[in-house]
Order: C-alpha cells, then structure tokens, then sequence
C-alpha cells in the first residue's frame, strides 16, 4: 500500500513538473506579425539614396544627377613636384623591399 502511494504520489508529481515548466512559455519560433517577410521587402522600389558625399538624403531623381555629374567630372590633378615626389617614395619603397639592406 505504501509503495502505490508513493508511485501514485511520483508519477502525479512528475507530471505537475513537466506540465508547470511548458505553462505560461510563447511560441517564439515564428516572427512578431508586424515584421515584413524578406521577400516583400526585397521586391520594395528603392526611391530614397544616400549622397555619397555628404550623406545627406536624397530622391532618386536627385541621387541620378549625382552620379552623372560625379562622373562627367574631371579628376582632380596634382602639382608636377607633388606627383614626382610620389613617385620616388614609391621607387624607394620598392628598392626596400629588394634590397633591404640599402638603408635608404
């Protein structure tokens, strides 16, 4: 009679613990319904840009121009002596890296 008891009394008690820890817990596999799937949103018209200069917001009207006159644009040129200064840095540089032991 003791031992029915205590089965009774483990197998109830067993029972309250699994069913107590699975109570009250949400079901988190799923998104929140207000988050847009992917798929809509990669399909989504894009119709605000960034400026790549600046950052400030642009149309995309606004942002077309930008690019065609970034690349109409003629790059910006440096003084002769500046240019020739490049240059022999990077001749230096590359002499190092053969011969290291120029001291240069």
């Amino acid at each position: 009679m003791k031992r029915i008891k205590i089965l009774v009394l483990s197998i109830s008690t067993s029972i309250l613990v699994g069913v107590s820890s699975h109570w009250g817990k949400a079901v988190i596999a799923l998104p929140p319904p207000e988050d847009i799937p992917e798929e809509i949103l990669r399909t989504e018209i894009i119709t605000e840009a960034r400026s790549p200069i600046d950052g400030k917001r642009l149309t995309a009207a606004e942002y077309a121009e930008l690019q065609t006159q970034l690349q109409t644009s003629p790059p910006p040129k440096l003084d002769a002596k500046i240019r020739d200064q490049i240059f022999l840095l990077r001749l230096r540089k590359a002499l190092l890296q053969i011969f290291p032991f120029l001291g240069i």
